[in-house]
């Protein structure tokens, strides 16, 4: 009996340092790889602002405001140039078939859209993973020049004027609630600061119809 219980309190001791020794590593291994990941991060994100709002000469990023829409913060980064205000890159984010799908949208001084980048997303590689370039300037579903602020995006299904990816209809869906989200914080944004003579619209997307909705294809 003796044994048993001696033998008890060694696996438990042992088990015991296994653990600590594990979190210790784990804690080590965090703290190694934060700040790395974090200026890739950074990167990442300055590269994207530059492609979807060109030609600014401040520091978007640093200038970087919140803007409430419907409850949720969102960020929005003014561009400048010679200190004219010349566009705002905004982040959103919709939930999509396989997770959130966040994307950066560039709008001018007037709210067109001048491109967008995808920041990230848990979509079907090569159906919903193709919004990273479905809805660039050339291609089927093209938003580039489009004005969010005259008419909430949506897909041809729902009547809208945009191309869904094929067989990823509720990808595209969330893809343009997200643009027409981000629209509605880079109006907001300038209602407030009264940079341009964008305006505050409804860009809420149509509820999502299960009897319309794309059942037989993979998202």
């Amino acid at each position: 009996m003796k044994k048993l219980e001696s033998s008890l309190k060694n696996m438990l001791l042992v088990l015991t340092g296994v653990t600590v020794i594990s979190v210790a590593l784990l804690a080590w291994v965090n703290e190694l790889t934060k700040e790395p990941i974090a200026a890739a991060n950074a990167k990442t994100l300055s590269d994207a602002v530059k492609a979807v709002v060109p030609g600014f000469d401040n520091d978007p990023i640093a200038e970087k405001k919140m803007q409430e829409v419907n409850g949720v913060e969102y960020a929005v980064y003014p561009a400048t140039k010679g200190g004219e205000y010349i566009g705002a890159a905004v982040e959103a984010s919709a939930m999509g078939f396989g997770g959130d799908l966040k994307v950066l949208v560039g709008f001018d001084a007037q709210g067109n859209i001048i491109d967008y980048s995808l920041l990230s997303h848990a979509e079907t590689p090569g159906l919903g993973s193709k919004a990273a370039d479905w809805f660039k300037k050339g291609n089927r579903g093209d938003i580039t020049g489009k004005n969010p602020g005259s008419a909430p995006l949506t897909v041809s299904k729902d009547g809208g004027e945009i191309d869904a990816i094929t067989a990823s209809t509720i990808t595209s869906r969330a893809f343009l609630k997200a643009v027409n989200t981000a629209y509605a914080a880079y109006a907001g944004q300038n209602t407030a600061d009264g940079a341009t003579g964008a305006t505050q619209k409804n860009v809420e997307q149509p509820a999502e119809d299960p009897a319309t909705a794309d059942s037989t294809s993979v998202k």
